[in-house]
């Protein structure tokens, strides 16, 4: 017996809305169950929607570039068929077998390396301008994977090549130009920052922070943690401090509404990762406050992998209470107002860290000494924190980054 199952976007998926990048199979062609089927790409993930089921593709309701929502209705399945004559736009295309014609195709894949490529595995070997043939794919069938692509490129074989802009020159009342078309993730990005500003007053707070006792402690922990899985750098600090100050300020820790102020138990803390040219990600480190400095190093290090990979899921996006922009990383010492990741109520900024002269009390006496300093702020949603909040937020953490134990 024959059905008509839907295909929908999942429901779970961060944002409004999400583009629909590219189809896997056309109306007519067999898939099987938990094959991809689709990709979407929010401003914050790409996202392989799998087969809900072994059957064909009877209908495309949402093409490349179309948008969908949530839970949307992005296509057809006719399921529970071995031989089936399925007509689209008075076109019959026959399928003979379809468990027979996936096997064939995942065949026809593996010969030659001739791999059928996801959209964002197609990216990566576009940047790094690789031969997929040269790839040996661990996917089902010997499918590339993005982790295939990264591991190729770890190993030393493929330096990132920076690819020139390929627009032509047009003549503006400016003077020669290119035009530059918005993608998806940036075009989403843009509304993201504008609403932000649009919905919060933007009001920012900085302290001056000393890093030696982190250093300390880094210098002597790295290569524990290295052997144990883990790279410690400073945001597992910064996350850790920030989970100290959400103790003197909950409501830091919280989104605003119309009429109430929602307090999170749970500190979900997102750390921008600079995606180039793309823009800026956020993955989440869930619960920090119920991980050791060890376990946010670990969990650190697997969400930034992923993001520059290309791997992130929706779940690895989502949920954040809070957020960090690690800007100094690119040799900015000061950036205000850093925009607050709606809805939540604040985000953290930390400054390059750079060898400052400071006056320091010493026996009773002032002294100067040559100290490694970075600035931090705190830019806040006005209805939700005022001053004296923010002030006390930024105190306690700057005080747990300079009172951290050697061991």
């Amino acid at each position: 017996m024959t059905k008509i199952i839907d295909v929908v976007a999942p429901v779970e998926q961060e944002g409004t809305k999400a583009e629909v990048k590219s189809w896997y199979k056309k109306v007519g062609e067999g898939i099987v169950e938990g094959e991809p089927l689709v990709e979407l790409e929010t401003d914050k993930v790409a996202v392989e929607v799998p087969s809900p089921a072994t059957g064909v593709v009877t209908e495309i309701l949402i093409d490349a570039d179309g948008e969908v929502e949530p839970g949307g209705l992005l296509g057809r399945l006719q399921v529970g068929v071995s031989a089936a004559t399925v007509a689209t736009e008075g076109k019959a295309t026959v399928i003979s077998n379809v468990t027979e014609q996936a096997a064939k195709t995942s065949s026809s894949a593996t010969t030659a390396h001739e791999h059928r490529l996801s959209p964002s595995v197609r990216r990566l070997v576009r940047e790094h301008d690789l031969q997929p043939s040269l790839i040996n794919g661990t996917g089902k069938g010997g499918r590339l994977t993005r982790g295939d692509i990264q591991a190729f490129i770890e190993n030393g074989a493929a330096p990132f090549i920076a690819k020139p802009l390929n627009q032509p020159v047009i003549q503006t009342k400016y003077g020669p130009a290119r035009q530059i078309p918005h993608d998806s993730m940036r075009r989403r990005i843009a509304e993201h920052m504008s609403h932000s500003v649009q919905t919060a007053p933007h009001v920012t707070a900085v302290f001056e922070a000393d890093f030696s006792a982190i250093i300390a402690h880094r210098n002597t922990q790295k290569h524990e943690y290295k052997t144990r899985g883990a790279k410690l750098t400073f945001t597992a600090y910064f996350i850790a401090a920030c989970v100290e100050a959400m103790k003197v300020t909950p409501t830091v820790n919280s989104r605003w509404h119309k009429d109430h102020l929602e307090v999170f138990e749970d500190v979900n803390i997102g750390v921008g990762v600079a995606l180039g040219d793309k823009g800026l990600i956020v993955p989440v480190v869930a619960r920090t406050q119920s991980l050791s400095l060890f376990e946010i190093a670990q969990e650190l290090q697997a969400l930034t992998d992923k993001a520059r990979n290309n791997a992130l899921a929706p779940a690895d996006v989502r949920g954040g209470t809070f957020s960090i922009s690690n800007h100094g990383t690119s040799g900015s010492i000061v950036a205000t107002p850093i925009i607050i990741n709606q809805p939540q109520s604040a985000i953290l900024g930390v400054g390059k860290l750079e060898k400052r002269v400071v006056v320091r009390t010493v026996d009773g006496v002032d002294a100067i000494q040559i100290r490694p300093m970075a600035y931090v702020s705190l830019t806040i949603d006005h209805r939700v924190l005022d001053g004296a909040q923010t002030n006390a937020w930024l105190t306690r953490f700057v005080e747990v980054i300079e009172s951290w134990p050697e061991a």
